[in-house]
């Protein structure tokens, strides 16, 4: 199982390289270059954008892992014991 999980990774890190063509590497700023295809950032409210939403979903995921977890409801017919107990 590890090793699936690690070829796949190998995987999917080698071609994140292969993803822009020269021309738009070329419209890309520094930190983009390289990895992203098309036009790229208009303004700076893009990025402030895109880091919202990186926010909401970190948020997001570490708080249902949380509750995955270490559900609050004590009760065993809770519906969040079906997925924790499978």
């Amino acid at each position: 199982m590890k090793a699936t999980a690690l070829v796949t990774l190998l995987f999917l890190l080698h071609n994140v390289a292969a993803i822009a063509c020269p021309v738009c590497e070329k419209r890309q700023p520094k930190l983009l270059r390289g990895i992203t295809h098309g036009a790229g950032p208009q303004s700076n409210w893009d990025y402030l954008i895109v880091w919202a939403a990186v926010l909401i979903v970190l948020f997001t995921l570490f708080y249902t892992v949380k509750w995955m977890i270490r559900p609050e409801e004590k009760n065993k017919d809770h519906i969040k014991r079906m997925v924790l107990n499978g």
